[in-house]
């Protein structure tokens, strides 16, 4: 028998057959087959400055040939001390120390890590976990615990640690939302709250608000409740600022940073946090120590192309273009609030989402998913929808050519949803 590739998230038996990528440029995706696609999903959402990007290429190019890796236990180097003083520029003030490692499940992984040995080393007891309803924080088991208990993780259920939820906080949910954290708080000596801000990714795009959501934070912040920003998605100028905890009026304890962080081009992650959480690990007793590590941690290769792509997102042409991408969302989110074909239209920054009327349920098991995804593909565009949820998160390198014909595709869709019978 022959060795074949397994792919994420794909049920062989009834799969469409893969596509080959054979080039890629700026936001064109070129198939063997001649065909050309659109990447409206910045290829699975990591990649914020187009595909062939020369400076990043350069950036790597000149960092292997000095230094491409080397063990970060016990040792340092020039490309991590850069990215530590570039990332202190824009990152939260009350942001200290940082940790790396390789993907955005393990940094989340990292990060909750952090809070429970905190508690765990000033000898307080357990922690108890909050997370919001919908969320999605990755697919290794610390992460998948803080996930929708839903039919992605439900093989795994007795594996996991429990984990309590709260409602999202979406416009008119205050009130469920205070209530439901105010009595875990109250029945938990010691707890964390882990949180996308102001988006929900995998969950449907949901897009919070940011007064509920600061709200939250306040009730953490009086009751020790230590906060983790999962910044994996909304980082890096997603949702039109650096990051989408500048929305908010109170500071996270501890942050969860990947996917855009290298500009797309290679993996890396980093949790950053407080000088109060790290203190609790600087000890003379070695069991307080964070047990933590990956192969490539800190892999010298990987920060150089961060520092890269932290020097293209403060050029003014990109900032330009962010800001031009997100007028023409809210242009076509105010077209389109109305309709009858959707039940919900909202953008913020770089991100738009829609939920169309269509299908036999909401959600990511919506039955004309792949019918929709077909649509997209068909006629040029690599958008992925979440179940009846079709988003766009462009490179920011996208023309207004580019995006005024996805964003045509999907008026057409609204406008027309027979059409994909």
């Amino acid at each position: 028998m022959s060795l074949t590739i397994w792919h994420p998230y794909t049920q062989h038996k009834t799969a469409d057959p893969e596509l080959e990528i054979e080039r890629a440029q700026g936001c064109t995706l070129y198939l063997k087959d001649g065909r050309t696609l659109i990447d409206g999903i910045s290829s699975w959402w990591v990649n914020p400055f187009g595909h062939g990007n020369q400076a990043l290429a350069d950036a790597i190019y000149r960092q292997i040939l000095h230094l491409d890796q080397v063990i970060f236990a016990g040792f340092t180097h020039q490309p991590a001390q850069k990215l530590a003083t570039k990332l202190q520029d824009i990152l939260p003030n009350n942001q200290s120390k940082l940790f790396f490692s390789d993907n955005g499940s393990t940094a989340v992984e990292v990060g909750l890590k952090m809070a429970i040995q905190y508690f765990y080393n000033l000898n307080r007891g357990p922690c108890t976990v909050v997370a919001l309803k919908g969320s999605y924080h990755g697919d290794t088991f610390g992460a998948m615990a803080a996930g929708e208990r839903g039919k992605f993780f439900q093989p795994f259920e007795d594996y996991v640690f429990d984990v309590q939820f709260i409602p999202p906080p979406v416009t008119g949910s205050r009130e469920s939302c205070l209530t439901a954290l105010e009595k875990i708080i109250k029945n938990s000596d010691n707890a964390c709250f882990l949180y996308e801000p102001m988006v929900q990714g995998a969950g449907g795009m949901i897009i919070h608000d940011a007064e509920i959501l600061s709200e939250l934070l306040e009730i953490c912040k009086k009751n020790e409740v230590i906060c983790i920003a999962d910044e994996v998605m909304t980082g890096f100028g997603r949702t039109g600022k650096y990051f989408a905890s500048e929305y908010l009026s109170v500071e996270p304890d501890i942050m969860c940073l990947s996917k855009c962080l290298t500009g797309g081009i290679l993996p890396m992650a980093l949790t950053s946090c407080t000088e109060k959480i790290y203190a609790a690990f600087h000890s003379n007793d070695y069991q307080a120590t964070l047990f933590h590590g990956h192969s490539y941690t800190g892999n010298p290769v990987g920060c150089a192309a961060a520092l890269c792509s932290l020097e293209l997102l403060e050029s003014d042409s990109f900032q330009d273009r962010i800001q031009s991408i997100s007028r023409a969302h809210r242009a076509f989110v105010q077209a389109y609030q109305h309709h009858p074909h959707v039940s919900r239209i909202q953008s913020l920054g770089t991100i738009l989402a829609v939920d169309l009327v269509i299908g036999d349920r909401e959600g990511y098991f919506n039955s004309r998913s792949k019918d929709i995804y077909r649509y997209f593909l068909n006629r040029g565009a690599l958008l992925r929808p979440l179940g009846n949820t079709v988003y766009i998160l462009p490179p920011y390198c996208m023309t207004d050519e580019e995006l005024n014909a996805l964003h045509g595709l999907i008026a057409d869709l609204i406008s027309n949803p027979s059409i994909l019978d």
